[in-house]
């Protein structure tokens, strides 16, 4: 019995020990569930970030081929914007803000480089020789409702004037704008001053423009705030704004002029000084649609037509109808490239038009017959400014070679030569016939005598222009001279013209008024055939009339899309003509209430 004891006792031990590993076996068998739900979780996260992984790359190559699309569409509307005479756009995208200049091709020189004087007016150029079309419209601020004077219309597709009728920009006043969307801030325009053999023989087809200006779309700037749509206020009543703007009316907002001081048509508008009493209507007559930039305008003497220069053609239209009478180009010329017109002038018993052009030559046209009676040569770079003098026999002219030069139609020749110190912008022969007046980049106005070839006058100094003269218009009285410059500024000159045989030091003439108001480059000066009034065009895409005696601006006249790049008054009456880069001319009428 005993021994059966004994034999009982281990079997205490062996029952803990089975339950102790019945105890690990359970937990391990605990764990290893846990960890089998850990790895289906780890697997199930690691499918989801799988498929974020494959949206994202989806959304990237989406993205791809969208700047890869976009890109191509962007280069392809710079394409056409420089083929339509838009503003050069800059390298890429995004490219840094600049206003006509640091940025952009170093503008042309003239006499001392490149002869492409106004291809800064073609290509948005700044600086020495390079005043750029109109650029677009400020972009940066936040989209406001039309003001009354605009015509709502579909967004345009590019900012510049576009093939196949590109809807117009709704109608603003001027104001310089920032780069945006790698829009540079300087019309509308080809990227140099287009010429005989410089290529660019990709332009598209006409269309009414908008260079720039440029023109300029209205694209949202990314960085502004979303616009959330607010009940609409009822309009403030009118406020008769009389604020201290000065000459500058292109700060008046024509949405708060008082009726009285305002005119609008379907695409214009004119604000007349409120500071002043009212003393001239405007109202617009006809516009006449042109393929390229129009450089220039000019009357015949009897007011009965009126002159475009375009690319590779002057054209003629009845100023009484409106129609185009006459379109003269030179067949002759190689079709390779651009080639426009600067300047054109009608002979006194309007049977001829002389053009000059960027190829160095002056033609004097038969404008019944068509064809050519003249070809002047002897100029080395273009030929910016033609004026006939009033006896019929003589042409002046202007290039970019530095000389002024006088020819003898009937003789075919050249007969006189000034030379200067750079290149002359443009010329305009006294009444009388005895004087030829030039500007120059070199900021002076100087005055030859016509019957000695001696320099009488030079205006410049401490009274003078402070950047490049663009245009020079004799007073009707012959003693009184008219300048406008890049400075922005118009100046008007009383001559007292001396002989002077070495035509050194000459101080004779002074500055008797200055008219400051235009925002940008001043590119043309007129005055009315009775003296009464100065006109100016600027690439701040206004024309404004100015008292002589005050020099108080008496309107502003906003009537084109870009650059107003020539202003020309009728010889006979109360009309006058301007030419855009926008791609039109206007002839427009004013009236003295």
């Amino acid at each position: 019995m005993y021994n059966s004891h004994r034999g009982m006792v281990p079997s205490a031990p062996s029952s803990r020990l089975a339950e102790l590993m019945d105890q690990i076996r359970n937990e391990f068998e605990t764990q290893a569930g846990r960890a089998g739900e850990y790895e289906h979780q780890l697997t199930n996260q690691m499918h989801e970030m799988e498929l974020v992984r494959q949206k994202v790359y989806t959304l990237e190559q989406t993205q791809i081929e969208l700047k890869s699309k976009y890109e191509n569409e962007i280069a392809r509307l710079h394409r056409e914007l420089e083929a339509r005479g838009g503003p050069a756009p800059p390298t890429h995208v995004g490219a840094p803000p600049h206003n006509a200049g640091p940025s952009q091709p170093p503008p042309p020189s003239i006499g001392h480089g490149p002869s492409n004087l106004f291809g800064g007016i073609m290509a948005g150029q700044g600086g020495q020789g390079g005043p750029g079309l109109a650029p677009p419209q400020d972009q940066t601020q936040p989209q406001q409702p039309p003001p009354p004077h605009q015509m709502p219309q579909p967004p345009p597709t590019v900012p510049q004037p576009g093939p196949l009728q590109a809807p117009q920009p709704p109608y603003q006043s001027y104001q310089p704008a920032p780069t945006v969307n790698g829009y540079a801030s300087q019309p509308p325009n080809p990227t140099a001053s287009p010429g005989p053999g410089r290529g660019r023989n990709n332009r598209g087809l006409p269309g009414p423009a908008t260079p720039q200006q440029s023109q300029p779309g209205q694209y949202p700037d990314p960085r502004a705030s979303p616009q959330v749509a607010r009940p609409t206020p009822p309009p403030p009543p009118p406020q008769h704004q009389v604020s201290s703007v000065g000459n500058f009316l292109a700060d008046l907002r024509p949405e708060r002029v008082p009726a009285h001081q305002k005119k609008e048509g379907g695409d214009w508008y004119a604000v007349f000084n409120p500071q002043v009493q009212r003393a001239l209507d405007v109202d617009l007559v006809h516009t006449l649609q042109h393929d390229s930039v129009v450089c220039c305008v000019r009357f015949s003497l009897d007011g009965k037509y009126v002159a475009t220069g375009c690319n590779r053609a002057a054209q003629i239209f009845d100023v009484a109808t409106g129609s185009k009478v006459s379109y003269l180009e030179d067949a002759t010329v190689d079709k390779d490239g651009d080639l426009y017109i600067r300047s054109v002038c009608f002979s006194p018993d309007g049977r001829y038009l002389a053009t000059g052009a960027e190829d160095k030559q002056i033609r004097v046209w038969d404008i019944p017959s068509r064809t050519i009676k003249h070809t002047f040569s002897g100029h080395e770079q273009d030929i910016y400014s033609l004026d006939y003098s009033r006896t019929g026999r003589h042409i002046a002219s202007g290039s970019g070679d530095r000389t002024v030069r006088l020819w003898d139609v009937e003789a075919g020749h050249n007969v006189m030569t000034f030379t200067i110190e750079d290149g002359v912008t443009t010329v305009a022969i006294s009444p009388d016939g005895r004087y030829v007046a030039a500007g120059s980049l070199d900021k002076s106005v100087r005055v030859w005598d016509t019957t000695t070839g001696n320099s009488v006058e030079r205006l410049d100094g401490v009274d003078g222009h402070r950047d490049s003269v663009y245009s020079v218009a004799f007073a009707p009285n012959g003693r009184d001279l008219v300048s406008g410059s890049l400075d922005k500024t118009i100046k008007l000159w009383e001559l007292q013209p001396r002989n002077n045989a070495t035509g050194v030091g000459i101080r004779g003439g002074r500055c008797i008024r200055t008219f400051e108001g235009h925002k940008d480059f001043v590119l043309s000066v007129a005055l009315t055939p009775d003296g009464q009034w100065v006109l100016s065009g600027s690439k701040d895409r206004g024309v404004q009339f100015w008292d002589p005696r005050s020099g108080s601006a008496q309107l502003m006249l906003q009537g084109h899309k870009n650059s107003v790049i020539s202003v020309a008054p009728s010889p006979t009456g109360n009309l006058f003509a301007t030419g855009s880069g926008d791609m039109r001319a206007r002839i427009w009428r004013f009236d003295v209430k």
